[in-house]
């Protein structure tokens, strides 16, 4: 590790750990795990990925955010990290193929749902929402239907549950099905087959990084493997949600790397068409990560978008 690593802001190295952990009472039985980052700013709420949790938003990108004056809030969505788990058993191949649900299974709407009570929780009013993959389908619904707690909706690598579109390549879901992680090392090493696999090409591949991220993941949450199965049937469970995205009236930006093998950029491009006034940007090398290099890039455009959205609707936020 270089002295220049440890003072760039792009960059994950060098962060000190040890953040008080945050948690917020979100209603019907849910607690999550959050981290405020910066302060009094503009709040800006970030919503992670299938199986993510909130360090998934790497360090050096949520610092970029704050330097442009954002107060980032990141959080564990249920089932993973440090939030609320459910007990009952996550669905297995076959449920899956015949889309056979658990009584208790959850949907996108309930997420949803969480995200607003943190919304609340917190009294931050309206907020600008930002989410990844999962992340992004929890945001697209929270805009939806909640409309007066969002001031501006970025979606990234994320889809609309169309079929046919916006789906994982074949070589993902054979990656994605495999044999759960029965120890810490099995996961880091799983973590580095799967990111390495779905990376950004045009980027350097940082297994340090990766392999930094997935013990954290452990570390908090041994043995994921049940929730992230439960978060997928919740996006299964959802179905087409193209109809309910008509509903979003934030202003929205749709952002998609067209290298993407875990949400096909199809994704985008029918999340932008189902979202009125939607724009769609395509980042060329991009897949499904947020390397090191992309991320000032991905700090410019979410910051104009907030930016014109503020000053064509200054009176409501």
């Amino acid at each position: 590790m270089t002295e220049a690593s440890l003072n760039d802001p792009t960059s994950d190295a060098g962060r000190a750990t040890g953040r008080p952990e945050l948690f917020a009472d979100v209603g019907r039985g849910v607690t999550l795990a959050y981290e405020r980052l910066g302060s009094g700013g503009t709040p800006l709420l970030l919503v992670a990925g299938l199986g993510q949790q909130l360090h998934d938003w790497p360090d050096g990108l949520c610092d970029l955010l704050v330097a442009r004056g954002y107060d980032v809030i990141r959080f564990d969505n249920r089932d993973v990290g440090k939030s609320t788990h459910f007990g009952f058993p996550p669905p297995g191949p076959l449920d899956f193929l015949r889309k056979r649900w658990h009584t208790a299974q959850y949907d996108l709407n309930d997420m949803a749902a969480d995200t607003v009570g943190l919304i609340d929780a917190l009294e931050l009013g309206s907020v600008h929402l930002v989410g990844m993959s999962l992340g992004g389908m929890i945001a697209q619904t929270v805009a939806a239907r909640y409309p007066d707690r969002v001031a501006s909706l970025t979606s990234i690598m994320s889809t609309t549950g169309a079929a046919r579109v916006g789906r994982p390549a074949l070589s993902t879901w054979r990656l994605m099905f495999g044999r759960p992680a029965r120890n810490r090392t099995e996961h880091i090493d799983r973590s580095v087959r799967m990111y390495r696999h779905i990376r950004s090409l045009g980027y350097p591949f940082d297994e340090s990084a990766v392999r930094t991220a997935a013990a954290t993941t452990w570390d908090r949450d041994p043995h994921p493997a049940p929730g992230v199965g439960r978060q997928l049937a919740g996006i299964l469970k959802s179905g087409d949600r193209t109809t309910q995205l008509g509903a979003v009236v934030a202003p929205t930006l749709i952002l998609h790397g067209d290298r993407d093998l875990m949400v096909n950029p199809t994704g985008g491009t029918v999340t932008a068409r189902a979202i009125a006034g939607a724009r769609l940007h395509t980042l060329p090398g991009m897949g499904h990560d947020l390397p090191v290099g992309v991320r000032p890039t991905l700090t410019d455009l979410i910051d104009t978008h907030i930016r014109t959205a503020r000053s064509t609707d200054a009176p409501q936020r």
